[in-house]
Parts: C-alpha cells; sequence; structure tokens
C-alpha cells in the first residue's frame, strides 16, 4: 500500500492574509491586543526551521507607556509616531548566548555547546543568518494572527542594547510594530518584479 507524502496546502484566504493582500502598516487604530495573542504569535513563528535548530531570535514586547518612554529615543524621528501609535512593539534580537541552550533543543549534537562557545565568529554567522529569517517568520505569524505588522530599521540598535538588554547578550536587529490599522493603507501597493525577473531555470 502506497503512502502519500503529500502536505497540506493552505487556501487562497491564508496566502492572501500572509502574502498578497497583506501591508506593512504605518498608524495603528487605539485596540489592545492581549497577552494570549503576543504569545501565540511566538508559539506559531519558534516551529519554522533553524539552521540546526539553533533559534538566536528573542522577542521583547514594549506596550506600556513607561516601556514606550524608553524606545521611542532609540528610534529615528521619523520612526517615532509608529510606534507611538501602535499597540505593541516588538524588539526583535539575537542572542549571543543561543548555544546554552543546546543540550535541550539538539539533543542529538550536545557537544556542539562547547564548540560555539570556543568560536565567537560562528555564533555571529549563526545570528547574522538566523535571526533575520527567524524575524521574517515572526512577521508572517503577526499577520496569521489578523494583524498588521510595520517592521523598521531606522534605531539605535546600541542605544536600545544598552537600554533593555544591559544584563544579557541580546542585540537589537529590527523593530516590528504590531496591531491593527487605523483605516485603509495611505498609498496603492507598490509593484513587485514578476517573476521573468527573477527567475531562472536550469
Amino acid at each position: 500500500m502506497s503512502i502519500s507524502t503529500s502536505l497540506p496546502r493552505v487556501g487562497a484566504e491564508a496566502r492572501a492574509a500572509l502574502f498578497t493582500d497583506a501591508r506593512t502598516t504605518y498608524a495603528f487604530a487605539d485596540t489592545p491586543v492581549d497577552d494570549a495573542t503576543l504569545t501565540g504569535i511566538w508559539e506559531l513563528a519558534r516551529w519554522a526551521p533553524t539552521a540546526a535548530n539553533l533559534q538566536p531570535l528573542r522577542v521583547l514586547y514594549v506596550r506600556t507607556p513607561e516601556g514606550k518612554e524608553r524606545l521611542l529615543p532609540h528610534l529615528d524621528e521619523g520612526n517615532r509616531p509608529k510606534s507611538a501609535s501602535a499597540p505593541v512593539v516588538a524588539v526583535l534580537a539575537v542572542d549571543n548566548r543561543f548555544h546554552e541552550h543546546i543540550p535541550r533543543i539538539l539533543p542529538i549534537r550536545p557537544q556542539m555547546k562547547e564548540y560555539f562557545e570556543g568560536d565567537s565568529a560562528q555564533r555571529d554567522s549563526i545570528t547574522s543568518f538566523n535571526g533575520p529569517l527567524q524575524a521574517g517568520y515572526f512577521i508572517l505569524a503577526v499577520r496569521a494572527f489578523g494583524l498588521a505588522a510595520g517592521p523598521m530599521g531606522g534605531f539605535d540598535a546600541a542605544g536600545i542594547d544598552k537600554e533593555f538588554f544591559p544584563d544579557n547578550d541580546w542585540h537589537a536587529v529590527l523593530v516590528v510594530n504590531i496591531g491593527h490599522p487605523a483605516g485603509a493603507p495611505e498609498f496603492d501597493r507598490l509593484p513587485r518584479l514578476e517573476h521573468e525577473h527573477v527567475i531562472d531555470w536550469v
């Protein structure tokens, strides 16, 4: 008897929510996002693949007025109104001590903990590739929960690290505003490159 190895395929509605209809949001409605949703975003995003399952991404949710007061000065001036209007701002960071979790998350090769402990360049290689990869998964997870995401560069990473992560080895790599959009997008969606400009065949 043959066993099917076909994977499930999400429907058009899910593809639209994640990709074709989703838009970067710049202004947010004053609608709160609850803790269960924020936890659920990570519970979903954490299952996507990383090299050797090493998972270096960490998430700081900034949602209180006091937290915003600490965060906004470290953002570029043009980005501050966006984050001020968002009910939640996620600071995505990479943990340079990710290898301490290896015996639990990679039990088939626990010795890799010592390998990475002795090679900071290899740790940097893991975080520089897998951190942004996981950040992309995180944005899709936000969209999967029916929320809009506004990922931003334009911030003082060293300043955020000093303000929020002085006692560990987390380093900020992306800021993502999260919430429900305040009205329609400000402008029409910009075009994307068609397949003939991107795909080659061998």
